[in-house]
């Protein structure tokens, strides 16, 4: 799988993220501190991550800054993008499920090693519901 990864800093697991990701088979496109042709402010970088989604050339993104807050805020701006801010893999298991999220956002003063390997696990482990009261909120979303 394509995935976009944005982050504000290379604080915490920014970096960590990057490697877990192609240690597990994925393909990474990196933006802001990931990257140092681009500005790494996260406005700028998650919203880019967030249209490499929306616009086809990534199938989901990771996007990071010191809470998690910004680069979710930023991501779900975009068109199309379903951002979850996930501290454990219950709640990424639980975005992927009912939300059917697209992009994980995280924050790199709060994760660890450890708890990211968990909530990546349950992120990719995660599907779309099908229960119909959970696809007419889906789809409410796209009005």
């Amino acid at each position: 799988m394509r995935i976009a990864v944005a982050a504000d800093s290379l604080d915490g697991v920014a970096a960590r993220i990057v490697g877990e990701l192609r240690e597990r088979g994925h393909e990474v496109v990196t933006h802001g501190a990931l990257n140092e042709a681009e500005r790494d402010d996260w406005a700028w970088a998650c919203e880019a991550a967030a249209r490499d989604v929306a616009e086809g050339r990534a199938e989901q993104a990771v996007v990071c800054c010191w809470t998690g807050t910004g680069a979710s805020i930023a991501a779900n701006k975009v068109r199309g993008v379903r951002a979850a801010l996930c501290a454990d893999g219950y709640t990424a298991d639980g975005a992927r499920r009912w939300n059917d999220a697209n992009v994980l956002a995280l924050s790199l003063r709060v994760v660890s090693e450890p708890l990211l390997k968990e909530i990546l696990d349950a992120w990719f482990a995660g599907t779309a519901s099908t229960d119909p009261s959970d696809v007419a909120n889906v789809e409410h979303l796209e009005t």
